[in-house]
Parts: structure tokens; C-alpha cells; sequence
């Protein structure tokens, strides 16, 4: 493998098409493309300054790196990407790729990042400013997420979350097969039109959860006091640790829970119309 050290460049693709190189205290300045159309590419202690350095690339560990907010639309069109120890202020991170694993990652300003991607594995990373994060993803294995950004996850496929926290409104939306255990989901409009969702040891926050959901699933779970009007014209199946302040319409199902508030069930809801919602015995 070529190792090229302490150097610094700029432009137009100045790397175009490399392989099998690892780069150590490099500086990319502004320019487009550095190390378009790559393979096997290692970065230790790098600076990414220019638009679009990864583009296009098979095979890549970034380390300990640095892209600053000019480093935007970083990695595309790529796969097989393996980044830690790593500080993002660029935003649009990640698209189209296959094979992503971020380890003790920032992002700072994550708007608009990681969509149409597919098998993804995060660790310890951290995330804000993540507006439509996840979107139109599929294979993701989540541990130690903090995100701050709304409408995430949406459209998402076959999605795994633990010992999170998630700050995000209308997330969720239009999933299929999610799992999230031990997490704290805080944010209103919460995974409205899923299928397959289930949550376990998790805590909701904010208003009207989980509506027009179909096979909704809830294990041993907490509703904090504003988390209310749930449930409307969902599927659902939930067992709920403590009060619950109010169930809206549920289309079918099972809810029990120690308490509710209210339960408002009128002329608006949709067959069967036979959901049971009861306090626990």
C-alpha cells in the first residue's frame, strides 16, 4: 500500500481513480472530487475542506479525521465504508451507499444525511441539526444513538435501535419492520403509517404517538403525561408500564396499561372498531 504523509492539495480530483493508499495527516483545501472513483483507501488524521472527496469509492477506513462544513456531500455512490473517531460539520453525508459503519462518530450539522442507504451499522455516535436522517434506508443495526433532528427514519426497512435517545418529531413514518429496545423516543407524531413496529423498555414523549399504524407492538414501555390521543386508527398490541393520558379511536387490538386518563372512543372509528383497552387488574 502507497502511504502518502504531511501533504496537502487542491482542485480538481488531484487523487482521481487511487487505490490501495493510505493517506496520513493530509489536508484536502477546497475542490471537488480529491479521490473520485477510489478503491481501498485508507485516511488517518486527515482534513477534508473540499466538496465531494469520497465519491464513487469501494473500500474505505477514515479515522480520527476532521471534515469541515466546505467538505459537504462527502461520500457518495459508495460502499464498504468503515469510519471512526471521527468529527463531521458537513452536512448530506452519505447517500446511495452500501456498507456503512460509524463508530464513535459527530455529526454536527447532519442535515439531509444517510439516505438510500443500506446495511448500516452505528455506535456511539452522535447527531444534530439531523433533519431526514435515515431517509429511505434499509439493514440498520443502531447502539448508543443521540440525535437531535426531525422526520427521521422515514421509509426506513428492517431497522434495529438500542440504548438510545432520539429527539425527533414524526419519525418513523411509513417504516417497515422496526425494532427499537431500551430508548427514550421524544418528539410528536411519532411513527405514524408504520408497519411492524416494535417498541420495548422504551419511553414516548409528545403528543398523538403512533397512529394509523398497522401490527404495533409494545413491551413493557412508559407514555410520559403529554404523550396523549394515541393510538388513533392503529392496529396495536401494548403493554404499558404506569398512566396512560389518553387512547384516541384505536382500530384493533389490545391496549393495557396501570391507568388511563381517558379513553375516547366516538363516531369516527374505523372498523373492526374492536380494540380492548384496559387498566391493569
Amino acid at each position: 500500500m502507497q502511504i502518502i504523509k504531511n501533504q496537502e492539495y487542491q482542485g480538481e480530483r488531484p487523487l482521481y481513480r487511487a487505490a490501495d493508499l493510505r493517506l496520513e495527516n493530509v489536508t484536502i483545501h477546497t475542490g471537488e472530487s480529491c479521490l473520485k472513483e477510489t478503491r481501498n483507501i485508507e485516511a488517518e488524521g486527515c482534513r477534508f475542506e473540499g466538496k465531494y472527496p469520497f465519491w464513487c469509492c469501494d473500500g474505505f477506513k477514515i479515522n480520527d479525521c476532521f471534515f469541515t462544513e466546505g467538505g459537504r456531500a462527502a461520500l457518495w455512490y459508495s460502499r464498504n465504508l468503515v469510519m471512526s473517531n471521527t468529527i463531521v460539520e458537513a452536512p448530506k453525508m452519505f447517500r446511495e451507499m452500501d456498507g456503512v459503519e460509524l463508530s464513535n462518530v459527530k455529526l454536527l450539522h447532519a442535515a439531509e444525511t444517510l439516505w438510500h442507504c443500506k446495511n448500516i451499522r452505528i455506535k456511539d455516535v452522535e447527531v444534530n441539526e439531523g433533519d431526514y436522517i435515515f431517509m429511505h434506508c434499509e439493514n440498520i443495526e443502531v447502539d448508543n444513538l443521540t440525535l437531535n433532528g426531525n422526520y427521521s427514519f422515514q421509509y426506513c426497512k428492517n431497522v434495529v435501535i438500542r440504548n438510545s435517545v432520539l429527539n425527533t418529531k414524526d419519525a418513523f413514518w411509513n417504516t417497515e419492520n422496526v425494532t427499537v429496545i431500551d430508548s427514550t423516543l421524544n418528539g410528536e407524531y411519532l411513527a405514524w403509517y408504520s408497519n411492524r413496529l416494535t417498541l420495548i423498555n422504551c419511553k414516548i414523549i409528545e403528543t398523538q404517538p403512533l397512529c394509523y399504524a398497522d401490527n404495533l407492538k409494545l413491551v413493557n414501555c412508559e407514555m410520559a403525561p403529554d404523550a396523549d390521543l394515541a393510538f388513533e386508527y392503529s392496529e396495536v398490541d401494548a403493554d404499558i408500564r404506569g398512566a396512560v393520558t389518553s387512547v384516541k379511536n384505536p382500530r384493533s387490538g389490545h391496549i393495557v396499561a396501570d391507568s388511563f386518563g381517558q379513553i375516547i372512543i366516538d363516531e369516527n372509528i374505523k372498523a373492526p372498531a374492536n380494540c380492548l383497552v384496559e387498566a391493569r387488574k
